[in-house]
């Protein structure tokens, strides 16, 4: 089965992860993502990500819980 791809659209060169998480309504606030990193439910370009500041440019894709996000410019 193919998984829908949300385009999360961005108008800086970037976005923090922590910040995605947020604007998406994975976690309800800023507290939460350290923990919710930590337990590995997050990849970035097919690889496990833990760090909330990584930096995330259009064209990458993040995997979350049931969902698949790619950020457009």
């Amino acid at each position: 089965m193919n998984k829908k791809i949300e385009e999360i659209v961005i108008r800086d060169e970037y976005i923090t992860l922590g910040s995605l998480l947020k604007f998406c309504h994975v976690i309800s606030s800023g507290g939460e993502v350290k923990m919710f990193l930590g337990q590995g439910a997050v990849k970035v370009n097919g690889v496990n990500e833990t760090r909330r500041g990584r930096k995330l440019y259009p064209d990458d894709v993040i995997e979350v819980e049931t969902r698949t996000l790619k950020i457009v410019k």
